[in-house]
């Protein structure tokens, strides 16, 4: 059931993501060459608890998934598309590029917010991904609406990033979020206007572009949590929460 949130619901989801995006952005500013992964992490628990909320990836489990997510970040790196564990012997190098996947439980309410960096300096290709993947969510945030459909979110990201040369990833999507860590509807980050459901003002949405510089195919890894491109090529992940009102979308993760 896709729920609607009340306007002070909404200004404490404001308020959880306000510090989640900043807790983020000291988090990425961590992601160096030589840091290990678990560090970050590490890193990300700490503020979250101390701008007392809760990380709700960690210990994180459906009935789908064969064990619980160790960890309150993701870090997934390069070909790694989502939900790459970080550990002590994953030490990032330069040239890298780094998705960083956050979510905070603040007052009871949930955001979600990603971003992916560079490690030092990057290649041309590495660069082009990112800044396409991220103008996608802008894209996709643009025609956030109560009136228009969850179809024209996937339509508007779609076609930004196929037009740039590069391919959405299919099967994994956006999500409802703020009573839970995931809640209906699903946003895939392709379709058609018009389609799906339709938008309400007080619906809050996890929109996240995956997006790859290869094939969209994807495989699970061993650690039964972190999807990659099966071609190994790089992949670009960006995340905001927003709020859907009649005039248009309010970023709730942003500082």
């Amino acid at each position: 059931m896709i729920t609607i949130k009340t306007p002070e619901e909404i200004k404490i989801l404001h308020e959880g993501g306000k510090r989640l995006a900043a807790i983020l952005d000291e988090v990425a500013e961590e992601a160096k060459p030589g840091t290990a992964t678990i560090e970050l992490d590490e890193l990300a628990e700490k503020l979250i608890r101390e701008n007392g909320g809760e990380p709700f990836f960690k210990n994180y489990k459906t009935s789908q998934d064969k064990i619980p997510f160790p960890a309150s970040l993701c870090v997934s790196i390069n070909d790694e598309i989502v939900h790459g564990i970080p550990r002590r012997d994953r030490i990032l190098k330069e040239g890298d590029i780094v998705g960083l996947d956050l979510g905070m439980k603040y007052k009871n309410l949930y955001t979600d917010m990603t971003i992916t960096v560079g490690v030092g300096k990057i290649d041309k290709e590495g660069k082009k991904l990112m800044e396409v993947a991220e103008k996608s969510l802008v894209e996709g945030v643009r025609v956030v609406r109560e009136g228009n459909c969850i179809g024209d979110i996937g339509f508007s990201i779609q076609e930004y990033v196929e037009r740039n040369g590069f391919n959405v990833v299919r099967n994994l999507v956006g999500h409802g979020v703020g009573y839970k860590a995931h809640e209906e509807p699903e946003i895939p980050n392709f379709g058609k206007k018009g389609t799906r459901e339709i938008l309400k003002s007080g619906m809050i949405l996890a929109l996240e572009p995956m997006i790859t510089a290869g094939s969209p195919d994807i495989v699970l890894d061993n650690d039964n949590w972190t999807w990659k491109t099966k071609d190994g090529s790089l992949s670009a992940h960006f995340e905001h929460t927003v709020a859907v009102t009649k005039t248009g979308a309010e970023i709730i993760t942003c500082v």
